[in-house]
């Protein structure tokens, strides 16, 4: 099944198709992940994007029940350069072109990866369609220069209806902006009472729940897309304490007055070296994002920046400096990617309880 990928700023590239047959277009990016592809596919946080994996052999371990951070998948579709087709390992149950199948997904294999990602360092984003071998190239690029993608992924991916995890710990609300499994994870092997709400969720029914204390959580798309958070986050800041991670992170910071912006090409894979500030240690951490907190607009905040990417200096992490609220942009949970930032649940229960005993 002969396919291509067609750039917007007009690349072509030829490759075999795998999955469901049908096209796909969507925002183009990399990620440098060696392993991770299963926890990648089912992240929310790409609704809307094609992901080109930077590693060059992908599926070689296959897709097993364990590994899924979301329900369904988000994803556009990806792109590999050579897509393994005897998985080997003890937990695999299908292929990823059979995955691919199965949730009506496109692929691209055979492309030189390294390549696109130079052209995505160099150019940054750039909407992209998979389509088949046959398709007009022209008429392609001028449409996808017309193309408008969504804006409302957060809108897409957010649960509908209110559920429950129960724990015998801290009452847990986490607003799902499209939140990962992992983090449900991480809270629930604390012990935590963990009620899931939708982006949508008012600051006032949250407080009827009589929370111990607020999860941000990760998702799609521009921050200032998200309508309604930053009243949400005020109407939270001071009475329960809140922790932001990645589009939490971002929206914490705009409901205090910072900017956003976005990035020439994003963070995205499982090695970014990160400065925790105060502790003047570092943090190898899997990151997943598009927009970036302006650090010259925290001046006249009461936000602190706590901590730093070493690759290019931009915002990791912020603390109020009045009530107990904190968020990071990377992905503590680690799904995919190292554990090393693990710790910031523990920092988070501890700041619960410290509420507790001040209140």
């Amino acid at each position: 099944m002969k396919k291509k990928l067609i750039l917007e700023s007009g690349e072509v590239f030829n490759g075999v198709g795998f999955g469901a047959e049908q096209e796909t277009a969507g925002e183009v990016v990399f990620n440098t992940g060696m392993t991770g592809y299963q926890e990648l596919i089912s992240d929310p946080s790409y609704c809307g994007q094609i992901v080109c994996m930077t590693y060059p052999l992908i599926g070689n371990y296959g897709i097993n029940r364990d590994d899924y951070e979301s329900i369904e998948p988000a994803i556009k579709g990806l792109i590999v350069k050579e897509l393994c087709d005897l998985p080997s390992n003890f937990r695999t149950q299908m292929t990823l072109d059979e995955l691919f199948k199965k949730k009506n997904l496109s692929g691209i294999s055979g492309i030189d990866t390294r390549r696109l990602t130079r052209i995505l360092r160099n150019k940054g984003v750039v909407k992209g369609r998979i389509v088949n071998a046959e398709t007009d190239e022209n008429l392609v690029v001028e449409e996808l220069k017309v193309t408008n993608f969504p804006i409302n992924q957060v809108e897409q991916v957010s649960t509908k209806t209110a559920y429950a995890s129960p724990g015998r710990g801290f009452k847990v609300v986490l607003v799902d902006f499209g939140s990962k499994l992992g983090i449900i994870r991480e809270l629930s092997q604390r012990n935590c009472d963990i009620i899931v709400v939708s982006q949508d969720t008012t600051a006032e029914e949250i407080l009827l729940m009589d929370p111990d204390g607020i999860m941000l959580s990760n998702g799609p798309g521009d921050p200032e897309d998200v309508k309604g958070a930053s009243e949400l986050i005020n109407g939270l800041l001071g009475k329960v304490p809140i922790f932001g991670i990645c589009l939490g992170h971002q929206l914490i910071g705009l409901a205090c007055g910072a900017k956003t912006y976005k990035l020439k090409f994003g963070h995205r894979g499982g090695n970014h070296p990160v400065l925790d500030l105060e502790k003047n240690k570092v943090a190898i951490t899997s990151q997943n994002h598009g927009y970036a907190i302006d650090q010259e607009s925290l001046k006249d905040t009461d936000l602190i920046e706590t901590h730093i990417a070493l690759n290019d200096r931009t915002n990791e992490g912020l603390k109020h400096k009045i009530h107990p609220c904190f968020s990071v942009q990377y992905h503590p949970e680690a799904s995919p990617g190292p554990e090393d930032a693990n710790y910031l649940f523990d920092d988070f229960i501890e700041l619960m309880e410290d509420f507790k005993k001040k209140n």
